[in-house]
């Protein structure tokens, strides 16, 4: 079927009707999407903030499970250039593992070192880092108390992280 025909009698659109209708739905789906982010507040010195763009809205996790995926996701995002989502490397560098203390808008209350390799022990500070810099990992209050996860770190020769929550193994 052509696109201006349609099955109703007097349905019919010209071809330059068509083309104004196509781009009249074009500009409004794109005025809808294009929405300026928010600019993220400058860091103490003026230097911009190394805090993740704010997401687009999410219903809140269900889970502690579905809200640990969720965080783990938010600290790669936040991570770049210090993760790796690949196969993890045999051996590891370090295995660093931190608990999450959460308040409830989602923000970091306290992070607790669970376990300090034996090796590359700078991996620990770079573990809690990262955490600093993906909060808020969104609210909390939907949730079972205490408002708190663990995250086991995977880093490569690189000193580049993957959440174990994130490894598909």
């Amino acid at each position: 079927m052509h696109c201006t025909e349609h099955n109703t009698p007097g349905a019919r659109l010209r071809p330059r009707a068509w083309a104004w209708a196509t781009t009249a739905t074009v500009v409004l789906l794109l005025a809808s999407c294009g929405a300026p982010e928010p600019q993220q507040p400058a860091a103490p010195g003026g230097a911009p903030s190394s805090r993740p763009p704010a997401a687009a809205p999410q219903a809140p996790a269900r889970s502690w499970a579905e809200y640990q995926v969720r965080a783990a996701q938010r600290m790669v995002a936040a991570n770049p250039d210090r993760t790796y989502m690949g196969p993890v490397e045999e051996p590891l560098l370090a295995i660093p593992v931190l608990e999450i203390e959460l308040k409830a808008d989602g923000e970091v209350a306290r992070i607790i070192v669970k376990r300090v390799p034996s090796q590359a022990t700078d991996t620990v500070q770079l573990a809690i880092d990262a955490v600093r810099r993906g909060a808020p990992y969104g609210e909390v209050r939907q949730l079972p108390k205490p408002w708190k996860f663990t995250e086991v770190f995977l880093f490569n020769d690189d000193r580049q992280f993957k959440p174990r929550t994130l490894d598909e193994d």
